[in-house]
């Protein structure tokens, strides 16, 4: 990146050209590279310092955290315009958040309705707990994501959202069981992923979440009454947050492989999506490493082993993708054939309204 002149009258370096160089350039530079994608600092980077250097107050020396804010957030959307794929990629794994959340719900409400309610432990009509509202939210998101648009499926799916986060406080109100928030926390990331399945697809990707739903039935009624509110809910060894969790990762990696194989990075990006969700459904055997009560601990991990075990799962992945994204950014092709910009627009990229 070729260095513009200087607008300060504080001495400093020389590039190669003469031109002075002052720390503050050096450090815009420094925030610039860290930020935006090469083949963007290649093409418009002088550009780029110029503006922030014009607009600096006289005699600065260090750029404000204002200035870094907005290198970070334009940085952030040069990147997301050049990260090929991972918009389909958020739709995909929407889709797939989706479906495994309206699969849990099935089990969760054949459960509440089936499981042989125990006298010792209070219940909420004929469910065993106030979950059962999430649950029904849940499966109502799954007939919309059939019979309606993307706009009411946005807002069932956030309704669902709600509802599932606010049995927490519900139950504090009430003095209603509920389940516990190793089963609640999975279902509310599953359901911020699923926020951006909205769109439109074939008849057959809209039957999919009733699809899974249906085929989950059978299972469920079969093992409900086997369960009792604890083992149901609590006992990690009979918990299906585990087996979710392995089969939506299973699921992820396969359509990323199928779909790498085809140079369509739609699965890649949805894989590194999913793995936020997919840590949250297995906080339970993630908690249970860190838990070092010993040998003779309960099924239950202990509280602060559960909490390491969520805060490193939610910093994690969306590291994962920042990470990615940022690769995706200096691997980027520095050149582009000759031609390529005509009919883009010179600030952003995107296609003029006359092309």
């Amino acid at each position: 990146m070729s260095p513009v002149k200087s607008r300060h009258d504080s001495p400093g370096e020389h590039d190669e050209g003469g031109t002075a160089v002052t720390g503050l350039e050096r450090r815009y530079a420094r925030w610039t590279a860290l930020f935006y994608p090469a083949n963007y600092r290649r093409g418009r980077g002088s550009e780029l310092m110029d503006t922030y250097l014009s607009l600096a107050a006289p005699g600065r020396k260090r750029p404000s955290p204002a200035d870094i804010a907005d290198l970070a957030a334009g940085g952030l959307q040069q990147h997301l315009r050049i990260a090929q794929g991972l918009g389909p990629g958020f739709r995909l794994a929407g889709l797939l958040a989706l479906m495994t959340a309206t699969v849990f719900a099935t089990g969760a409400m054949v459960f509440e309705v089936l499981a042989p309610r125990q006298p010792w432990f209070s219940h909420v009509g004929p469910f065993q707990s106030l979950a059962a509202a999430a649950w029904a939210a849940w499966l109502l998101a799954a007939v919309v994501h059939v019979a309606a648009s993307g706009r009411w499926l946005r807002w069932t799916v956030g309704l669902a959202v709600l509802v599932t986060a606010g049995i927490v406080p519900a139950t504090a109100l009430t003095g209603l069981p509920r389940p516990p928030l190793a089963v609640l926390l999975p279902q509310i990331v599953l359901g911020v992923v699923a926020l951006s399945v909205a769109g439109r697809h074939p008849w057959w990707v809209r039957l999919m979440p009733i699809a899974a739903t249906a085929a989950t039935l059978p299972v469920a009624i079969d093992t409900a009454p086997d369960l009792t509110y604890y083992t149901g809910y609590f006992d990690l060894s009979r918990s299906a947050l585990p087996a979710a969790a392995v089969t939506l990762l299973i699921g992820a990696l396969l359509l990323a492989l199928g779909l790498a194989a085809r140079r369509d990075y739609r699965g890649a990006w949805a894989m590194l999506i999913l793995l936020t969700p997919i840590g949250m459904l297995a906080v339970n055997p993630l908690g249970a490493v860190f838990d070092d009560s010993g040998p003779g601990r309960a099924v239950i991990p202990a509280w602060s082993a559960m909490v390491v075990a969520s805060v490193l799962v939610a910093v994690t992945g969306p590291m994962l993708v920042l990470l990615a994204l940022v690769a995706r950014g200096r691997l980027s092709p520095g050149r582009r054939a000759p031609g390529a910009d005509r009919g883009r627009c010179p600030t952003c990229g995107e296609p003029s309204p006359s092309a």
